[in-house]
């Protein structure tokens, strides 16, 4: 077969996406890839359909076995044989795998980094043709991305004990510059292809909130989103037990996942999530990697994560198919000292010397800063995403909160007069919130125990509100006029641009949003965009195509998204086919699939017509 009739019949595509020709072209030529792909912009597909056509075994490096077991259940509803190998099976069940793989039973074998130089596998890789490695999830192998993983240097050990070099193509949907070629470098890519299909998910509503009451922001979000599967994120296991049980109490579809649960317990909620016996997953970021359920159509951050890396993979766990999506994030101030005690006290990197530790740390750290910036930022959302990336936008894309609300350009230079002049008048001995408190004026213990009621600057701007100067402290320390130290207090520190500003030299500008009756107004168009964007799927027929998904997804102990995505469902709806050929037109649906479920699916559409 071509790769086009591979995709068409083992996966149900017409067409390939962006970049996945040009990446599966390069690996049928010999050649070594690096894909740098969204989530949910078909990278599976990229090694998958060469993997198909090559002559020998193509090895997926992969780092968790819930990511293994979806991509396999998927592959084998498509009618292809793949496995995986893993902690998760049995003594019998592994020797058994490995003995269909030598009889060539699997053209596809999902494996952890940890398996690869057990000498077990070593015997099985040296008796078979292994024509590709293919590494998901890449930038585990850099120490400065970040979600280290020592185990992935296993690869590199295992490709040279090999009699001779496969293909070796590596994916990931999050790598800064320095990332990319740390991967590159780590894996030994030969002169490979590299591909940047780019980060941007335009699908996805971004959105920052710093709520006085985060559980009924939280609570009214979700009320917004009825019938609709969504993962709420937390930063701590306690949380996530506190948030899901309040849900479970409001009457909410609720279930939960963290490390401290039991296996089994974790992957029963996990399985109650995927197959959709629970509407809500409220989960610490143990939960989502791998995870390819299309339908999520929002993720809610309850507490900021510790980089913009993390955050944008959990985001892209949203409406995966395309459709649209909406991801809120509910900033405190606490969620920075929080996630400072996660890098300080990580446990993930105790395998490298003193040295390199403390130079993970501080990238850490300079991270979390990127990713505090993020919530306070009141330019465009996702442009400031692309271009921690390395990419650039129009600083416009009508789709975050930021764009969809009113801003206006202000001369904020006095107050970044007084601020800066307050901490260099304090000794730059204080943090961003006693600065405030003490150009604002406020009459605390706190501003009398340290003498601060007898700054110059003490009062200096206490008619401008309080929220305003935290607007424009946090846009100083953006923009490199002031800066903070990497301890735990944080205290606020002059720079050389400080000196400028102080001077006269400079004028600062900045946005600062206008009446919030004109935010509302852009939320409402917002939503009659959405409205609008989905108004040719014929609901009645979609509730009938799922409960006939529901059932086959029961009876075959698979989740309901691997019959078919809620895409396909409603590409039905919208083209209501009359008979096969009809059928084999719609998205997702191949010839393997509709030989196994279109006709339930197409008697279906035709009573409907009746």
């Amino acid at each position: 077969m071509t790769k086009k009739e591979v995709l068409k019949k083992c996966f149900g595509y017409d067409t390939f996406r962006e970049g996945q020709e040009e990446l599966i072209d390069s690996i049928l030529q010999g050649r070594d890839v690096l894909g740098i792909m969204p989530t949910g912009s078909g990278k599976s597909i990229c090694f998958q359909v060469p993997a198909l056509m090559l002559s020998g075994i193509t090895l997926v490096i992969s780092p968790l076995i819930s990511l293994m077991k979806d991509q396999v259940a998927s592959l084998n509803q498509a009618g292809i044989h793949a496995a995986y190998l893993n902690s998760s099976l049995t003594y019998a069940q592994y020797r058994k795998a490995l003995e269909y793989a030598k009889q060539g039973r699997y053209p596809i074998i999902y494996v952890a980094p940890e398996r690869l130089v057990t000498e077990e596998f070593l015997d099985f890789a040296l008796q078979v043709e292994i024509s590709m490695i293919a590494v998901d999830e890449a930038h585990c192998v850099s120490q400065w991305g970040q979600d280290f993983r020592p185990s992935y240097l296993k690869i590199v050990e295992f490709i040279g004990k090999l009699p001779k070099r496969p293909i070796v193509s590596a994916f990931t949907a999050t790598a800064t510059r320095e990332v990319r070629e740390d991967v590159m470098a780590i894996l030994g890519l030969q002169e490979p292809l590299v591909v940047t299909t780019g980060y941007d998910r335009p699908n996805l509503y971004l959105g920052v909130q710093s709520p006085k009451d985060k559980y009924a922001t939280m609570r009214n979000f979700i009320e917004r989103h009825p019938g609709q599967f969504g993962i709420v994120y937390c930063a701590t296991r306690k949380l996530v037990e506190e948030i899901s049980e309040r849900l479970e109490r409001d009457g909410f579809s609720t279930t939960r996942y963290h490390a401290g649960l039991s296996d089994a317990e974790r992957r029963g909620n996990q399985d109650d999530f995927i197959f959709d016996r629970k509407m809500i997953m409220v989960a610490t970021n143990a939960f989502g990697m791998g995870i390819d359920k299309s339908n999520v159509r929002y993720v809610v951050h309850y507490n900021m994560p510790k980089n913009l890396e993390s955050y944008y993979q959990e985001v892209g766990r949203c409406s995966r198919d395309g459709e649209p999506g909406e991801c809120i994030l509910l900033y405190s101030g606490q969620d920075v000292i929080t996630n400072r005690f996660f890098i300080e006290n990580n446990q993930d990197n105790e395998e490298l010397d003193e040295d390199t530790r403390e130079l993970v740390m501080a990238k850490d750290r300079e991270r979390l800063k990127k990713m505090t910036f993020y919530c306070f930022t009141n330019d465009c959302l996702r442009d400031y995403i692309l271009k921690y990336f390395g990419e650039y936008g129009a600083n416009y894309c009508g789709n975050c909160a930021n764009c969809l609300s009113k801003f206006e350009t202000v001369d904020v230079t006095e107050i970044a007069k007084a601020l800066i002049g307050c901490v260099s008048a304090a000794g730059q001995r204080y943090g961003a919130a006693v600065i405030i408190d003490t150009v604002h004026g406020a009459n605390t213990a706190k501003i009398r125990q340290y003498r601060l009621d007898e700054n110059i600057y003490y009062s200096h701007l206490s008619k401008v509100p309080t929220h305003t100067l935290r607007a424009v402290l946090n846009f100083l320390l953006m923009n490199e006029y002031l800066d903070t130290t990497e301890d735990e207090y944080s205290i606020v520190k002059l720079t050389g641009k400080s000196r400028a500003v102080s001077a006269g030299k400079e004028t600062v500008m900045m946005k600062l949003p206008m009446a919030s009756e004109l935010e509302q107004q852009a939320k409402m168009e917002r939503k009659g965009k959405k409205a609008a964007a989905g108004g040719r799927v014929d609901n009645s027929l979609f509730g009938r195509l799922r409960a006939i998904r529901s059932e086959i997804a029961r009876a075959e102990k698979v989740p309901p998204y691997i019959v078919f995505s809620d895409k396909t469902l409603e590409h039905m709806c919208v083209v209501k086919p009359q008979n096969k050929s009809e059928m084999l037109t719609v998205t997702g649906v191949g010839e393997y699939k509709y030989e196994k479920y279109g006709e339930r699916f197409l008697k279906e559409i035709l009573a409907c017509e009746e």
